[in-house]
């Protein structure tokens, strides 16, 4: 069928074409087809002609330039509230990305909420359990549990609150300058333009059950709103224990608080690289369904490669900047860039890393649908693991090996 001339010639260009994917499989390169800047020799590999925002792409030189070591194409990880429209009323506003407006993000939506000082968040109750984060001023909220028992609390900067499905509960702003919070629900289709609202259902009910209801003359609810308030300006409100005295007559006080200081606690992991501060329901009692790490990371710092095994990872980026590559099997790699205000996503058991990019602190915190914080340290893994098996995965020394972190440090340092 083939002469030996034809053999030969077919056995070189085989042994061409394994040459070729030799060389273009290198150390921070190893794909084939080989991706990334690297690999482009043809100027018109790198230009972009086209229509195009610079002020926008320039917030992203990870999307506009990747490293050749992304391959894939993962689905979009970041959204932002920088670009989510805000409704604004007398009292406040709120803007939100749920899993209408980020795909991947199934298990949780977020909502960014400012009050005024004196702004009202009316009071309403949702079918999905509320956590949230303080990020600005202070403000007071006041909820009933199942069981009939009130409380009222005051938050600041860093302070978290956590309301279980269908609890009622209110938010209003305090002096001087009111409040501004991000708030996740553990359902990535809850909306917070579409809650359970008490004027709305004061408008909705016919008056003479009003009156029956709660033992007043039907004419004593004349005035109400005929539309719900949703948020709405409202006077300062006055000393804490008055509230509190005034909530609590004749009831119980819950077994546990439905706030907690996130900033304010031991952090679980702490050097000169920075801090990750944890709380769950081993910690925050109340908090069964929703955990939370809030990380804070120096420039050039790292927070390891690692993944969540039980629960996918909503991230809200609070101040500096940060690129992060989630990996997946395919093998599927994609970095992005992130700023202040940017949400990030990685689904549970993806392998991720953190790393600040600025030259200012780095802070963020993730959210995961769990009753527990879990985390799997690729250091810790690989360095309690056989070193002699690990070495022949890697071709590399097995004293290399015992140089490594054994520790699960969290955040590595600038190199």
């Amino acid at each position: 069928m083939f002469s030996r001339r034809d053999l030969l010639a077919m056995s070189a260009a085989g042994a061409a074409m394994v040459g070729s994917s030799a060389q273009a499989a290198t150390f921070g390169n190893p794909d084939e087809p080989p991706q990334g800047a690297v690999n482009a020799t043809s100027p018109g590999s790198l230009t972009d002609p086209g229509p195009q925002n610079p002020a926008l792409a320039s917030q992203f030189p990870s999307a506009q330039t990747p490293p050749a070591t992304d391959v894939g194409g993962l689905p979009m990880d970041w959204a932002s509230f920088n670009n989510a429209p805000r409704r604004i009323q007398d009292g406040g506003w709120a803007r939100q990305v749920t899993v209408a407006d980020f795909a991947i993000s199934k298990e949780i939506s977020g909502v960014n909420m400012r009050l005024s000082a004196g702004g009202i968040r009316e009071l309403h109750w949702h079918q999905a359990a509320e956590w949230a984060i303080m990020t600005y001023g202070t403000c007071r909220i006041t909820v009933l549990d199942t069981q009939g028992r009130p409380y009222v609390a005051d938050l600041k900067s860093g302070d978290l609150w956590y309301f279980p499905p269908g609890a009622p509960h209110s938010l209003q702003g305090l002096g001087p300058d009111g409040c501004e919070f991000v708030i996740c629900f553990d359902d990535g289709h809850a909306n917070e333009f579409n809650t359970l609202l008490v004027t709305d259902w004061f408008a909705h009910t016919p008056p003479e059950v009003l009156a029956k209801n709660f033992g007043v003359p039907a004419n004593a609810f004349a005035k109400i709103p005929l539309h719900n308030r949703w948020i709405f300006q409202g006077t300062v409100p006055g000393d804490l224990a008055a509230d509190r005295a005034a909530a609590t007559r004749h009831a119980e006080a819950p077994p546990y608080p439905f706030v907690h200081s996130l900033a304010g606690s031991a952090p679980v992991k702490e050097s000169s690289a920075g801090t990750i501060r944890v709380a769950d329901s081993t910690t925050f009692k109340v908090a069964t369904t929703v955990a939370a790490a809030l990380v804070t990371m120096p420039p050039g710092a790292v927070r390891e490669m690692h993944w969540h095994p039980n629960a996918d990872e909503w991230q809200y980026y609070i101040k500096g900047k940060a690129r992060m590559t989630v990996f997946d099997t395919g093998p599927n790699a994609l970095t992005t860039n992130f700023a202040a205000g940017d949400i990030g996503y990685v689904r549970r058991n993806l392998g991720h890393y953190v790393e600040n990019i600025g030259d200012t602190e780095l802070q963020f915190v993730g959210v995961f649908r769990a009753p527990r914080y879990e985390e799997v340290s690729l250091s810790n893994w690989l360095t309690h693991t056989p070193p002699k098996l690990v070495a022949q995965h890697f071709n590399i020394d097995e004293k290399l090996i015992a140089q490594w972190p054994d520790n699960s440090p969290g955040i590595m340092p600038k190199s």
